[in-house]
């Protein structure tokens, strides 16, 4: 566990398995912090033969928090009431930390992996630093385009609304948000209790949160741009995702040239353990298709 000096902050890191193996990087969303990547998801990545590294973006858990001098919440209303808006970062930058965190651990190109905003940055990356992306895999995110992905009534009230900043009130909305958007079928309050409870205690920053919603808001679509994207892609989405509901994975897999898309039927925005088997066996899958390009 480190931190690298990357695009002018520092990210908070981890490494799991053999430096050897291909690398595997993991890209969390809005607000999350590198733990959400769960550990048992972590090690059963690193068994199929993954060298897995995984780390806080900009603003959230032990990274840098950016300080910027305009109220960010503001903002997000400014944004949305369609003004035009100066955000202090944007995808495009948070994507050049995660090729700044390669670079500094000597990795020459990675399997990049992300969910949610971590998809968007994932994206980000294929389209800014292809010669770093081995493969791209987007789970539950879309392009940016403003007519798909849209989240429910539901979804959008709780994303919109503050956190508590006492503890108690942290978590339990921390397990109100979870009960929300994981859906109907995969909802677990003990392991989104948890969840909540090592989430705040590791490092509670909601102005980050704010400023990453941001920076998703101004950011431009990427369709265009990822149909020129040359690499193996994979795109994960549930059908019951109510926060980017299912028309962003089927945009974002109807962009990129070369992509298998999975479809999974009860998973909301969540990468419950139940999802995992079916992550799993796609990303050896998207693997195999990468190595047999390369031989050919």
């Amino acid at each position: 566990m480190a931190h690298a000096p990357v695009n002018g902050v520092e990210l908070w890191y981890e490494t799991f398995g053999d430096p050897d193996d291909e690398t595997l990087l993991l890209v969390m969303g809005l607000g999350a912090q590198s733990i959400v990547w769960d550990e048992s998801f972590v090690h059963g990545l690193v068994e199929r033969g993954f060298h897995v590294v995984r780390f806080d973006n900009r603003d959230v858990g032990l990274s840098t928090k950016i300080v910027h001098e305009e109220d960010a919440t503001t903002l997000v209303m400014r944004r949305f009431a369609g003004e035009e808006v100066q955000a202090p970062y944007l995808i495009a930058d948070m994507a050049a930390d995660a090729v700044g965190l390669l670079d500094h651990l000597g990795i020459d190109r990675a399997h990049v992996v992300g969910a949610s905003m971590g998809g968007m940055i994932a994206q980000q990356i294929a389209i800014d630093h292809p010669h770093k992306v081995r493969t791209l895999t987007s789970i539950m995110s879309t392009t940016g385009d403003p007519d798909v992905g849209l989240p429910t009534a539901e979804a959008m009230s709780v994303l919109l609304t503050p956190s508590p900043v006492d503890r108690d009130g942290a978590i339990e909305r921390g397990v109100e948000v979870s009960r929300i958007i994981s859906g109907p079928h995969h909802f677990d309050e003990e392991r989104a209790r948890s969840r909540a409870e090592r989430t705040y205690d590791r490092g509670f920053h909601p102005d980050g949160v704010v400023r990453q919603l941001l920076a998703i808001l101004s950011s431009p679509s990427r369709t265009d741009a990822l149909r020129s994207v040359d690499a193996p892609s994979l795109v994960i989405h549930g059908e019951a995702d109510p926060l980017v509901t299912i028309s962003g994975g089927h945009r974002t897999a109807e962009a990129l040239p070369d992509v298998e898309l999975v479809v999974l039927e009860e998973m909301g925005h969540d990468m419950a353990p139940e999802v995992w088997p079916h992550a799993y066996d796609a990303l050896v899958r998207l693997r195999e298709r990468a190595a047999a390009r390369a031989d050919a």
